[in-house]
C-alpha cells in the first residue's frame, strides 16, 4: 500500500486541485467519497467537485446534534449544486443506551465519555460511509492543529483501510474564505460570528482574536486530546511526505 500510496502523490503533486479530483474519480470509478461537514473547506472541496461534474460520491455524518445553520447550508448546498449528498446517521440503540445510561450532555464530564460519544454519533457511522471505497477525500488542512502539521497530501488510514486525500493540505483559512467568496459558494452563517472549526453544537464556541483553530471546540479539554477519531494521523514513512 505504500507504493500506491508513493504512487499517488507523485501523480497528484504539482496539479490543480479539479484534475486531481478528475485523476482519483477516473482511476478509482465508483469508490472514491467526499465527507463534508459543511464546514468552510468542505464547501471549497464541494465546488470543486459540483463545478467541474467530477463523479465523486458525496456523504455528511448527522450526529443529531448539529447547528440549525449547518442544515441550512447543507439545503443551500444541494438546492445550488444539485447534488446528492448521502447522510449517515448513529446507530438508533447504540446511541440510545449511551444517553440513558450517562445523560444527553456527559461529554462534558470526562475525556471518555467525550470519546465515547464521538465514536457513537461520528466514527462508527463513518466507518459505514467508507466501506467498499478506495479513496476518501477530506477537507483537512494542515494549520488546523499542531497534530496535523506534517501529514502528507496524500496518506493510508490504517484503521479504516482506506487512502486519504486532502487537497487543501497547504491552504491558509484566509486562502479558503478568498476562493470561497470569489466563487459565490454557500457556507455556514456561523463563520461570520467567529467560529472556525464547526462540529455539534454542544461542542463548538466562537473563537476569539489570536486564539488557536481548535479552540472552539472542545474549549474545557487538553488541547492535547482534541480528536474526536475522525482522523488518525499515522506517518507511512518521510519518502511520501508533500
Amino acid at each position: 500500500m505504500t507504493v500506491l500510496v508513493s504512487e499517488l502523490l507523485n501523480e497528484l503533486k504539482g496539479k490543480e486541485i479539479a484534475e486531481q479530483l478528475q485523476i482519483l474519480a477516473n482511476r478509482f470509478s465508483g469508490e472514491v467519497v467526499f465527507s463534508t461537514s459543511f464546514g468552510l473547506e468542505d464547501q471549497a472541496i464541494t465546488y470543486f467537485i459540483a463545478a467541474n461534474k467530477i463523479p465523486v460520491k458525496v456523504f455528511t455524518l448527522d450526529t443529531g446534534r448539529i447547528f440549525p445553520e449547518t442544515y441550512t447550508t447543507w439545503s443551500r448546498t444541494v438546492e445550488k449544486y444539485g447534488l446528492t449528498i448521502s447522510a449517515y446517521y448513529p446507530e438508533a440503540n447504540s446511541l440510545q443506551d449511551f444517553v440513558s445510561e450517562k445523560g444527553p450532555n456527559s461529554f462534558y464530564e470526562s475525556v471518555e465519555n467525550r470519546k465515547q460519544c464521538c465514536h457513537i454519533r461520528k466514527v462508527e457511522p463513518l466507518q459505514r460511509a467508507l466501506k467498499g471505497n478506495k479513496i476518501w477525500i477530506t477537507g483537512i488542512r494542515a494549520e488546523q492543529s499542531n497534530n496535523r502539521h506534517d501529514m502528507p497530501m496524500v496518506e493510508w488510514d490504517e484503521v479504516n483501510q482506506i487512502i486519504k486525500f486532502h487537497p487543501l493540505l497547504n491552504w491558509t483559512w484566509g486562502q479558503v474564505k478568498q476562493y470561497v467568496s470569489r466563487n459565490d459558494v454557500p457556507y455556514n452563517a456561523l463563520h461570520d460570528k467567529g467560529f472556525v472549526s464547526i462540529g455539534c453544537a454542544p461542542c463548538t464556541r466562537a473563537v476569539k482574536p489570536g486564539e488557536d483553530f481548535r479552540a472552539g471546540r472542545w474549549w474545557w479539554e487538553d488541547s492535547s486530546k482534541k480528536e474526536c477519531g475522525l482522523h488518525i494521523h499515522e506517518n507511512i514513512s518521510e519518502e511520501i511526505k508533500k
